[in-house]
């Protein structure tokens, strides 16, 4: 399956955001309860497992949807790599449990996947056996099964065939059949296929004390570092002739995995470098790829699971280690997944900040929102969580109308986070900002703002009512210079909506560029 095109596809709209990584605001980031976490897994598991299959349902309806129609049985079951990510969703499970229930499941799975994909060396990505690779790896150290680790072995060795040093100095191969950058833009090297082969190959050293194993890891993690890391930032790729160009797409799960690959190092050799780099990474996401404090949306399809491999490697650095500073992260996005489930079967969507709507969820958003209450260990608080109060505008969803022009930018300095919304003056367009509160009440909320074309002005709805028809943003000297607006708002105890839109027919005009809601 075309990963990267996907992720580019269904991701480009969800920005990246700033929040700090100790709340200043609201209060402290708290969890749930572990009758929270044995809900969320008995809930998935009605909704998504077929027993008789011994595979899960892509969709919780039970239907084929065109957008994600890929997998079994026309995109019924799970595809390849969407079957990699549940079943060490139910390890998570069984890891903090030890329930046999869950232990047999983990068999089940294994079984009911090879039934479907009885040749997985026909997969052509090798990002795509790679997760497969890691996910029996982990298996196998969860039960002893020797099959699992000969699997994790063999595709480890499949996909290692793959690293290359023609083009880009080394790296493995996204592609199988792709090999030539000159001749197909397929040709890449990304984090996705590299890092979590770190991952697998140290988990092969620990099972077989095969040095070899930890050469290769060191090597691959050493490319990694060396062509995609620059300074905080993980970058998604290499494409293109000669020493290739850097595609700087950010994704939750490059750093969930670049900075699980570190982890890994660091338990196999002591070296706390590999720590200070794991720290890096995960400050970067939590500091820029989140929305008061819980890790943003993504978009749907692949990308809700992004996060959750990124939470999965997060607590692997919290635990193995020892960097307890992230409980609280993790504890608060608990707590927001669990908080938003759907009340009539507790199912969780792909977007943490709001309600699961009434339509089908997608297996892989599922269990994200599964796992992170897997991992987490909950201290039993149960209300809502605010965050921080920080929600940037290049991360809030929004609605586009033809010829809406509303994009994200970063050209102009001053901004917060990762940059602002910029240019948007098209009726039918608005940012979405969803809040939440541990109190009703009335709030005085801020927008920051530029408005270099002079006076600006947009309406304001709450929860579905307008509360401002024709909010005046006064001009500023140039798009570099910011000024901000207040405006007092009521807002309900737990979920709300704030919209920021454009609509002529009340007067609002002019562009604007914005950068932050605060003050919640």
């Amino acid at each position: 399956m075309m990963v990267w095109r996907k992720r580019l596809t269904l991701a480009v709209a969800a920005m990246l955001v700033l929040a700090l990584l100790a709340p200043h605001g609201g209060r402290k980031a708290e969890a749930f309860t572990a009758s929270n976490a044995k809900d969320a897994m008995d809930a998935f598991i009605a909704v998504f497992y077929d027993p008789a299959a011994k595979y899960f349902y892509t969709n919780s309806d039970h239907l084929i949807h065109p957008e994600h129609a890929h997998g079994p049985d026309g995109g019924l079951y799970t595809d390849f790599w969407w079957g990699a990510q549940l079943w060490e969703t139910v390890m998570d499970a069984y890891e903090r449990t030890g329930d046999p229930v869950y232990r047999a499941l983990i068999d089940d799975v294994y079984a009911g996947f090879n039934l479907k994909y009885p040749d997985m060396m026909a997969n052509k990505f090798n990002d795509d056996l790679g997760w497969w690779a890691l996910a029996s790896l982990r298996a196998y150290q969860l039960t002893g099964t020797a099959e699992y680790r000969n699997r994790g072995s063999l595709l480890f060795d499949r996909i290692y065939e793959e690293w290359d040093t023609s083009y880009y100095g080394g790296g493995i191969w996204w592609r199988r059949d792709a090999h030539d950058p000159n001749a197909s833009s397929n040709a890449q090297k990304n984090v996705a296929t590299n890092a979590p082969m770190v991952i697998t190959a140290v988990k092969l050293y620990q099972a077989t004390g095969d040095s070899v194993y930890l050469t290769k890891a060191t090597q691959i993690y050493n490319w990694v570092k060396s062509k995609l890391v620059s300074g905080s930032k993980i970058n998604d790729h290499l494409q293109g002739p000669g020493a290739g160009t850097v595609i700087d797409w950010d994704f939750s799960y490059n750093y969930g995995n670049y900075l699980g690959a570190a982890v890994s190092l660091y338990e196999a050799t002591g070296n706390t470098a590999y720590i200070a780099d794991a720290n890096t990474a995960a400050t970067y996401v939590i500091n820029n790829m989140v929305s008061a404090q819980t890790l943003m949306y993504e978009g749907e399809n692949d990308a809700p699971g992004f996060k959750m491999i990124f939470a999965r490697n997060l607590n692997r650095l919290r635990t193995i280690g020892g960097q307890s500073q992230y409980l609280n992260f993790l504890q608060q996005n608990a707590t927001q997944a669990w908080n938003h489930r759907r009340a009539s079967d507790k199912i969780i969507g792909s977007d943490w900040l709001r309600p699961t709507g009434s339509s089908y969820v997608q297996s892989l958003a599922a269990a994200a929102g599964v796992s992170i209450l897997q991992l987490t260990p909950p201290d039993n608080y149960t209300g809502y969580i605010a965050g921080n109060g920080a929600y940037e505008a290049e991360n809030a969803r929004r609605t586009l109308a033809s010829g809406g022009g509303m994009i994200n930018e970063s050209t102009q300095g001053g901004y917060t986070g990762r940059g602002y919304v910029a240019g948007w003056n098209t009726s039918g367009t608005s940012l979405d900002f969803y809040v939440n509160q541990n109190a009703a009440g009335t709030r005085t909320i801020t927008f920051r703002y530029a408005a270099g074309a002079g006076n600006a002005s947009r309406y304001v709805r709450v929860n579905g009512v307008d509360v401002a028809n024709n909010l005046s943003f006064s001009g500023t000297s140039g798009w570099g210079n910011w000024n901000t607006v207040t405006l007092a708002v009521p807002l309900n105890a737990g979920s709300n909506t704030i919209q920021l839109g454009y609509d002529s027919a009340r007067g609002n005009g002019n562009f604007l560029n914005v950068d932050l809601l605060s003050g919640l």
